[in-house]
């Protein structure tokens, strides 16, 4: 069973995902959290495997709440999600150690799929942001002379 605690400052998204969840077999969602306190205790306090946490949650910076949980709570792998399908974001959400990014107006199925990756510990990010990271990639390795070949 994947532990799950969602964090989301709207009440009406926390519902739709346990909605979602609940019909799930493998997972049981354990905490529900408004902001990034109640993030907190409840990460520290239900030890889910998964925290799905809104990158724009009230109380604080998010991204650098995943860093703090990543050290406090080392077992918890953080599903970032956001509206915003800027890679920038992405790239700073990694960074911070979260395991996957979701757009919120993406599937339910692909929701599933990067709670169930970071259960067992592995990346996912949404095919879409995955994309546009790509392009910057090899924006970046043309501009700096790198062949495409040489990659």
């Amino acid at each position: 069973m994947i532990r799950v605690v969602l964090a989301d400052s709207h009440a009406l998204m926390r519902r739709s995902l346990r909605l979602l969840l609940d019909g799930e077999d493998d997972v049981e969602v354990v905490g529900e959290a408004e902001d990034l306190a109640s993030v907190v205790r409840h990460v520290e306090g239900d030890q889910p495997q998964v925290l799905l946490l809104d990158l724009s949650m009230p109380g604080g910076s998010s991204v650098e709440a995943i860093g703090q949980l990543r050290e406090r709570v080392p077992a918890t792998q953080v599903v970032a999600l956001t509206m915003e399908d800027d890679p920038v974001f992405a790239q700073r959400a990694f960074a911070a150690g979260a395991v996957g990014f979701v757009m919120t107006e993406r599937s339910d199925a692909e929701l599933l799929q990067a709670i169930r990756a970071a259960a067992r510990g592995e990346e996912y990010i949404s095919p879409r942001v995955a994309a546009r990271l790509d392009a910057i990639h090899r924006r970046r390795q043309y501009r700096d002379g790198v062949p495409a070949a040489g990659r």
